[in-house]
């Protein structure tokens, strides 16, 4: 284990619509807020398309109909990425999950909570172990001062 500084939190509520695609809509959030390290507190939702990386598979697995979003987890930054776990459920209570991968599609709405930890910046750097990019927790960059 890792020691790593601490943060504050800031929430940010947000609900996306249907036809909009969920990783690519957090990470655009994100992005426009400039957020340098933050994680979802809670999603609820439901998708129409689910696009996952399942565990231990290098190719995405496709699924389509109605699926209501049972959890989705995981950290973002504008600048160091994201890594986000997603759990859906089908018709018949049968749950999948995965990696979030860009496609999966909002069928009526996806409503989530993001915290923002503005103290510090996560990055991702190869580690050695299997060789994947993975999260590097740093102090913020101290803002710039004023004159």
């Amino acid at each position: 284990m890792f020691a790593a500084p601490s943060s504050g939190l800031r929430a940010y509520a947000l609900r996306l619509q249907p036809g909009d695609d969920l990783r690519e809509a957090l990470g655009a959030f994100v992005a426009a807020q400039g957020l340098g390290a933050s994680a979802v507190l809670t999603c609820v939702g439901s998708l129409a398309e689910v696009v996952l990386r399942l565990a231990n598979q290098e190719a995405a697995t496709y699924y389509q109909g109605h699926f209501e979003i049972v959890s989705l987890v995981g950290t973002l930054s504008a600048t160091g990425g994201a890594h986000l776990h997603l759990s859906v459920a089908d018709g018949t209570g049968r749950t999948l999950g995965g990696h979030l991968l860009a496609g999966c599609r909002i069928y009526t709405t996806a409503e989530i909570v993001l915290a923002a930890l503005p103290e510090l910046e996560f990055t991702r750097e190869i580690d050695p172990t299997f060789g994947y990019y993975e999260l590097v927790v740093k102090p913020a960059a101290a803002p710039p001062r004023q004159p």
